[in-house]
C-alpha cells in the first residue's frame, strides 16, 4: 500500500468512523445491558423475598399482614405474596433470557475492547509508529470482531 499521508489520513478516518459506530453502540447497549441484568437480580431478590416471609414465618407472618391491612382471610395474603413472587419471577426470567439470547453482554465486552484497540491502533498510525500495511490489516482484524456494529450514515 502507498505510504503517503494521504492514505494515512484516509486510514486514520476510516479508524475513526468505526469508533463513532462503535461508540454509538455502546451508547445505546450498555444502559439496555444494565437495565436487564438490574430487572433480573433485583425481581429474583424481590421474589424470594416475598416467599421467604411465609416460608420463615409460617402462618404467625400470614396473621399479621392479615391484621397490619385489616384483611378478613389469610387466603388473600398467601395469594398476594405467591402473585407477587410469580410476577417478579417471570420478569427476571424474561430478562435474563433476553439478555442471553441477543449476547448483550458479550457484545457489549467485544465492542468494549474493539473500541479500545482502535483507538490505539488510530494512536500509533498517528504518530507513525506502524506501516500502512499493517495497520490496515490490524484494522480490519479490530472491525472483525464486531460485525453487528452497523457504520455511522457519513453527514
Amino acid at each position: 500500500m502507498d505510504e503517503t499521508s494521504d492514505t494515512r489520513q484516509l486510514l486514520s478516518n476510516r479508524i475513526e468512523q468505526k469508533q463513532q459506530a462503535v461508540r454509538s453502540y455502546l451508547g445505546r447497549e450498555r444502559p439496555r445491558r444494565n437495565k436487564l441484568s438490574n430487572i433480573s437480580v433485583i425481581g429474583s431478590a424481590l421474589a424470594a423475598m416475598l416467599t421467604a416471609g411465609p416460608a420463615l414465618g409460617g402462618t404467625g407472618f400470614t396473621n399479621a399482614l392479615q391484621g397490619v391491612f385489616s384483611l378478613e382471610d389469610d387466603s388473600i395474603v398467601w395469594r398476594a405474596l405467591c402473585l407477587g413472587a410469580v410476577l417478579l419471577s417471570v420478569a427476571a426470567a424474561l430478562a435474563t433470557n433476553f439478555a442471553n439470547s441477543h449476547s448483550i453482554a458479550d457484545r457489549v465486552s467485544a465492542a468494549e475492547t474493539a473500541n479500545a484497540q482502535l483507538e490505539g491502533l488510530r494512536d500509533t498510525l498517528s504518530f507513525g509508529h506502524i506501516d500502512t500495511d499493517e495497520a490496515l490489516k490490524l484494522y480490519q482484524q479490530y472491525a472483525a470482531q464486531v460485525p453487528f456494529v452497523d457504520e455511522v450514515p457519513a453527514h
